[in-house]
């Protein structure tokens, strides 16, 4: 069988399973195969494929049509400017996500040799991509999952910037080293009682403990305002994701923590998606 006919027929059974986008995860993970790019896949589509090859292909189609996403398939995600590890024990980097990178940016255009603290730090997307950014900067990045601080720290490592970044596994709670000039968290912030109402693509694969935000959905939040408060420096600004409908609740448990707002920002869907503060 070619390339263009494997495609095809992998089209069609992802397109039966109601998956988003059936030709171009095909294309992905035929690329992940075969290990060339998509350009080679559509300049060779009459090429043969090796019979293991198109067994292993069609694993990993079937792997789609159950709805596990094409970034645990594969194992990476592009985020910002850089391609980063994951696995099914974090969060996957979402585009809205990088609104947090553009708005540090802009706070930080002329400052230097900032501390910045990543709260739940995942695959280390949003601290790593700063850093990237920022030749100057430090990190730490804190998570009670110990899977995730392996990923951040080999994600680290791909990028070149493990001498300006620590990681540390726990929980927000019993964190107290340093004092930070930026703090960043992207906190699970779901209500237990909504996480059945997600994409099943979400529900059923990427990881809980990133999702459930307790009974109200603002359990993680308050955690990490109130620990934000006593290890951020005065001045200093905190950057947090939230829900669409959290603003208005998230805004008076920072202003009962000693911080002072100074903008919300909405993702590209025009939903309520972060809030930047400044600790009076």
């Amino acid at each position: 069988m070619n390339i263009e006919k494997a495609i095809t027929e992998a089209t069609q059974k992802l397109i039966l399973k109601k998956i988003k986008s059936p030709k171009l995860d095909s294309e992905i993970l035929m690329s992940k195969v075969i290990k060339k790019d998509r350009k080679f896949i559509i300049l060779n589509s009459q090429k043969k494929i090796q019979k293991d090859r198109l067994n292993c292909f069609k694993k990993l189609i079937n792997q789609r049509s159950l709805g596990k996403p094409v970034a645990y398939i594969v194992g990476w995600k592009n985020f910002w400017n850089n391609k980063f590890k994951i696995n099914d024990h974090v969060l996957i980097p979402r585009p809205d996500t990088e609104i947090v990178i553009e708005e540090v940016l802009k706070l930080t255009r002329n400052k230097s040799k900032l501390k910045i603290l990543d709260i739940g730090v995942g695959s280390g997307c949003i601290l790593l991509s700063i850093l990237n950014e920022k030749k100057d900067f430090y990190g730490v990045g804190i998570d009670k999952s110990r899977e995730c601080i392996c990923l951040s720290k080999t994600n680290a490592l791909n990028i070149g910037i493990k001498e300006r970044v620590k990681f540390f596994k726990t929980d927000v709670d019993n964190f107290s080293y340093g004092k930070y000039d930026l703090i960043i968290s992207n906190p699970p912030y779901i209500s237990r009682s909504n996480l059945k109402y997600l994409d099943k693509e979400v529900v059923n694969f990427e990881p809980r403990l990133a999702l459930d935000g307790g009974l109200d959905g603002l359990s993680e939040i308050r955690k990490v305002i109130s620990k934000s408060s006593k290890l951020i420096k005065k001045k200093g600004r905190l950057v947090l994701e939230i829900g669409f409908n959290q603003k208005d609740k998230v805004k008076k448990i920072l202003n009962n923590n000693g911080f002072y707002i100074n903008k919300v920002l909405k993702d590209y869907a025009n939903n309520n998606r972060c809030i930047v503060s400044t600790k009076n």
